[in-house]
């Protein structure tokens, strides 16, 4: 029988790569204070000059005091349930260009000259970047695909200073990522136009995402025909329950904490008060801020513009008569534009450079790269599981002993002045969560450590996060979570259904406690369930209340498994500052002593590129049609075996990205047989018996990747299923669309 306990939240994957990134920055004696969300790259000179790391001038004082073997300070007592503090103010920073010396300047010139070709970029370029779908946090590999959040940044940071650049056209589509990385990348284009370089946007499709980010932009326009859907910011969650009890499969689940939502979509058929309370709350945040945003931006009211949205904006000519973007255009015609405003006359296209390959220019090409010290950065994005689990695939999400290892590697160096602990996780395994809260302590004992929190660190996110004594969070990181969630399920009746017999000979009172799977849990089973439950959330709270100096009382009225904004973490407490990466840096620059001035070397710490079996691995995935969407409820569902700290995984995601029905059929299909025969021949019997039940599940259009399931790890499908599917009572055709890989 399955069981788990688990901290997560929406599913993420990683990418792995080591490398060397630098930074040049330093403050400026200007008292006016920074931006809470200032960016590494704020202020930029139209040629090449140095960047300088800014500063912080006020950090609050959990972050100044708790410096390894210190004592942290206690903070105000809480003074009610939920009740709000004021936040801790941000590290203040600012910025100065400094000119870079004649000697260097010719050595950029002698650089870009003899750079390979792959790494050439002509005079008067422009770099064309397509910001779309999913964004990692995670460097990137040659072998891997998709957009890197530090690789977007840096390169804003490079084409800033890249003399050959004269700008950048960006287009921007559907985003699925959260509000913390849209922040990060909006920072870097305010930043970016500090260069007096231009940035033009290009949105063929405009939701509230997408044009919170493209607003950023110096000018921004849309073709004639553009999809425009400014309605206004839901968020949902879909319920299983009524479908599962359909099937024959009732869910056993234990949520420990008012708010914790993990489970509920398996185990309720409607949301729970608590729930709805708390993601009522996290919209408001998050349409607030765009409501601020959008009305600084454009000089109006907040009422203003909320008036204009609840009117129901889907004409791209309304955006055009109200200001909010510049002109109606098609692609063709802003690269004309583009072409002329850089000066080139030739009747060739306009000469431009894509992100890939400006992503391969280094920073050392452009007299970028960082000075002696070495400050280590740690990245850690995805579900979190303890191993690697036989259904997993590279950069399938945390994996805690190959990430203990990077953290004990950084430990035992000198060369480390101090940690960045970039997290992106929604949780998971509790077991694998607290482990890596030790590691993590330890390094704090022997090198200041800062963690950064990108779109969401909840849950076992957030447990590892309060191993560190100062944490960074963007206001509308999702974080907190702090609670547990463990669940079994019970297949009696879907077993009758497809006459499957399981018998089990046990010795000791609970032994069937994880194993029966055939009959519902006895009173004493169901307690016992309860309290190792219990147990798991009072470790989690109680280590957050030690790590954040509060008594338990006070972490009990912002646990409860609650998702706060960073915002509302940072005024409870949860969370030190508010900011992004660069904010991170300048902590860990303060607490390692490193004179503001001083350039440092930003060192990835990342585990080596995937072997040959792994990327073999992963094609062979691909080819079975089970997506990364699929393949990662399969490795949480089937590594049910422990206590997980978890967040709710539908949390405003866009239905493509994980629907409840995937969720449903890996339930249905697991099995607690082995061996690939067994696997097969249960499957078999299923539809010999009931293939209207089967028609049912084809529907959800997922039974290719269960057939992956029971046949094991291997590619092959047995000819014996293909007929059988073949036969069902739906059409070939409609099995032909719905699998065609088996055809």
């Amino acid at each position: 029988m399955a069981r788990l306990l688990v901290l997560r939240s929406a599913p993420y994957h990683r990418s792995h790569l080591s490398a060397t990134a630098t930074f040049l920055l330093s403050p400026s004696n200007s008292k006016q204070p920074h931006s809470a969300s200032a960016s590494a790259s704020a202020s930029f000179p139209s040629t090449a000059r140095r960047i300088l790391l800014p500063s912080p001038l006020r950090v609050p004082a959990r972050a100044i005091e708790s410096s390894p073997g210190t004592t942290k300070q206690e903070p105000t007592p809480a003074a009610g349930e939920g009740e709000a503090q004021e936040p801790p103010p941000p590290a203040a920073s600012a910025f100065e260009v400094e000119e870079l010396g004649w000697g260097t300047q010719l050595a950029v010139k002698l650089r870009m000259l003899v750079a390979p070709p792959w790494k050439r970029v002509r005079k008067g370029s422009v770099l064309n970047m397509k910001l779309r779908g999913e964004i990692s946090d995670q460097l990137k590999t040659r072998f891997s695909s998709g957009l890197s959040l530090p690789q977007i940044c840096e390169n804003f940071v490079k084409a800033a200073y890249d003399p050959r650049i004269s700008g950048i056209y960006l287009h921007i589509e559907p985003l699925r990522c959260g509000w913390g990385k849209v922040d990060e990348i909006r920072r870097h284009i305010v930043d970016f136009k500090k260069s007096g370089k231009f940035v033009v946007g290009y949105m063929p499709v405009c939701g509230e995402k997408e044009y919170y980010l493209a607003c950023a932009c110096g000018e921004l326009y849309a073709p004639p025909s553009a999809y425009v859907a400014l309605f206004g910011l839901t968020v949902q969650q879909t319920f299983l329950r009524g479908v599962l009890e359909k099937v024959g499969i009732e869910p056993e689940i234990q949520r420990i904490g008012r708010y914790k939502s993990a489970g509920d979509q398996l185990a309720r058929k409607s949301m729970s008060n608590e729930v709805r309370e708390m993601l009522a709350t996290l919209l408001d945040n998050i349409y607030g801020n765009w409501l601020d945003t959008i009305s600084s931006k454009h000089g109006k009211k907040k009422e203003e513009i909320e008036e204009f949205i609840n009117s129901g904006v889907y004409q791209v000519a309304r955006l055009k008569e109200e200001g909010w973007i510049t002109d109606l255009l098609y692609d063709d015609e802003v690269m004309a534009m583009l072409k002329e405003r850089v000066g080139q006359k030739d009747k060739k296209s306009l000469r431009m450079v894509d992100y890939s390959k400006y992503s391969r220019v280094s920073k050392w090409t452009l007299g970028l790269q960082g000075g002696g010290e070495q400050i280590a950065v740690i990245r850690a994005s995805g579900s979190i599981t303890r191993t690697r689990s036989p259904l997993s695939v590279p950069s399938s999400g945390i994996i805690a002993e190959q990430l203990i290892e990077k953290i004990r590697t950084v430990r035992e160096s000198e060369k480390y002045k101090a940690v960045i602990l970039r997290i992106d996780s929604p949780g998971g395994d509790a077991l694998a969560s607290d482990l890596m809260w030790r590691e993590i302590r330890l390094l704090a004992d022997t090198k200041p450590v800062v963690a950064s929190m990108s779109d969401v660190a909840a849950s076992g996110g957030y447990y590892m996060a309060m191993a560190a004594p100062v944490i960074v969070a963007e206001k509308l990181t999702l974080t907190g979570s702090i609670g547990v969630v463990t669940g079994k399920f019970i297949l009696q009746k879907l077993y009758e259904r497809i006459d499957f017999n399981k018998e089990i000979i046990s010795k000791g009172r609970y032994a069937e406690l994880n194993a029966a799977d055939q009959r519902p849990l006895r009173p004493d089973e169901a307690e016992l369930f309860e309290k190792s439950a219990q147990n798991a959330y009072a470790l989690f709270r109680d280590k957050a209340a030690m790590s954040r100096s509060m008594n338990v009382d006070q972490m009990e009225t912002v646990a409860q498994g609650r998702v706060w904004s960073g915002q509302d973490a940072a005024s409870r407490g949860l969370v030190d500052s508010l900011g992004g990466f660069s904010q991170a840096l300048a902590i860990a620059k303060q607490k390692a002593n490193i004179p503001h001035d001083r350039k440092v070397q930003l060192v990835e710490i990342s585990k080596p590129s995937p072997t040959l079996p792994e990327i073999l691995s992963g094609i062979g995935s691909s080819l079975l049609g089970v997506d990364r969407a699929v393949k990662g409820v399969l490795q949480d569902v089937t590594s049910l075996n422990g206590v997980q700290a978890r967040m709710d995984g539908i949390l405003f995601e866009r239905l493509e990205d994980l629907s409840g029905e995937n969720q449903l059929l890996l339930l249905v299909w697991i099995s607690n047989v082995t061996n690939s025969e067994t696997k097969t021949a249960w499957a078999i019997n299923f539809v010999e018996k009931d293939r209207g039940l089967l028609k049912l599940l084809l529907q959800f259009g997922l039974f290719i990747s269960q057939l992956a399931v029971f046949v094991g790890n291997t590619i092959a499908i047995p000819d014996d299923m293909v007929q059988l599917i073949k036969e069902l009572t739906i059409s070939a055709a409609e099995v032909d669309n719905l699998c065609p890989e088996l055809t």
